[in-house]
């Protein structure tokens, strides 16, 4: 099946102005100011599927708002090629837009001084959204997200999470192919959070919308993507599954044990030192080197323990070590 998005060798680089002080501390190059380039997104490709939910990952300086800006037709590459349901999105802008929607963050898209339904109600025309249509995927989007309670309110009167469910209603009221998300869970509370995902988890299953995430928050990944590419200084380090990425790079375990008296000496061969919370004692060990059941014969030689729990690592310390380490896991 011919991929809904396709990235072959993609490129953007930008001029970036460069200051350098002459010997009096003067600045030189004022009124002829010299440029040094910078590789922002350095020969990245893949492919998505059409009904795919990819997590987007990559630092802060990545490169991943440059590449979410190539394809959504905001920049145009430097090189490579960029096409989007057979459409090149900064040549077809006016056919493109209708085929996707974007939400950015903490950016506002709705009208910030109108009542809701009102930026609905201008939504409409411009994509061109027949009535009943409209009708019945305000209702839904209404149902889901819980708008009613505010949809007279205006924009600049919503909570964030509010205008986040806004957002995300505006976003898909003309059924794109494709959406773009931007951290859309970022400064919201646990609640707010699962509500979003939920809705996002629906669009993509229920309507085949292909999705785009990128986030910082990685609970956003864990819950909702099977794959993830991963960027750092514009390469691209990894494209695959997340489950085979933690397969791969976590090397340890945590085995968190209670126990009826915690005593002075915790320590336990080839062991690092615990951390202590009450009776509650966490073992960090590598699995590669011993499993955890050679662990919990060195617990019961040595304590006399109540309960146990093996748990893996949060998958932040496993792609924050991908960063750090720059691991070109594709390589």
């Amino acid at each position: 099946m011919k991929p809904i998005i396709r990235v072959a060798n993609l490129e953007k680089k930008f001029k970036v102005p460069q200051r350098e002080k002459g010997a009096a501390g003067t600045l030189r190059h004022l009124f002829t100011p010299r440029y040094r380039e910078v590789m922002a997104v350095d020969g990245v490709s893949f492919e998505l599927g059409a009904g795919e939910l990819v997590g987007y990952l990559g630092p802060n300086g990545a490169g991943k708002s440059t590449t979410i800006k190539m394809l959504t037709g905001l920049l145009v590459p430097s090189g490579g090629v960029v096409e989007v349901d057979g459409l090149i999105p900064w040549k077809d802008r006016t056919r493109y837009v209708e085929r996707i929607g974007a939400v950015f963050g903490q950016r506002v898209t709705l009208w910030w001084d109108l009542p809701l339904i009102d930026s609905f109600e201008l939504i409409k025309p411009m994509y061109h959204i027949p009535e009943d249509r409209y009708r019945q995927n305000l209702k839904m989007f209404a149902d889901l997200l819980e708008l009613d309670e505010f949809i007279q309110s205006p924009v600049r009167s919503l909570s964030l999470g509010q205008r986040m469910r806004a957002e995300l209603a505006a976003a898909l009221l003309h059924e794109p192919k494709l959406l773009f998300l931007d951290e859309p869970t970022i400064g919201l509370d646990v609640v707010a959070k699962e509500r979003i995902r939920e809705f996002i988890r629906f669009a993509n299953q229920a309507r085949e919308t292909t999705v785009i995430l990128t986030t910082h928050d990685l609970t956003d990944v864990e819950r909702l993507c099977e794959r993830v590419i991963i960027l750092d200084r514009g390469h691209l380090l990894y494209d695959g599954l997340l489950s085979g990425l933690v397969e791969r790079f976590e090397d340890h375990r945590l085995m968190v044990v209670t126990l009826a008296e915690v005593p002075p000496d915790l320590s336990l061969p080839g062991l690092k030192v615990p951390v202590v919370e009450g009776q509650q004692v966490t073992y960090r060990f590598d699995h590669r080197t011993i499993s955890a059941a050679e662990v919990l014969a060195l617990l019961n030689g040595k304590f006399n323990v109540m309960d146990i729990e093996i748990r893996r690592p949060p998958i932040e310390d496993t792609i924050r070590r991908i960063y750090e380490e720059g691991l070109l896991v594709n390589g």
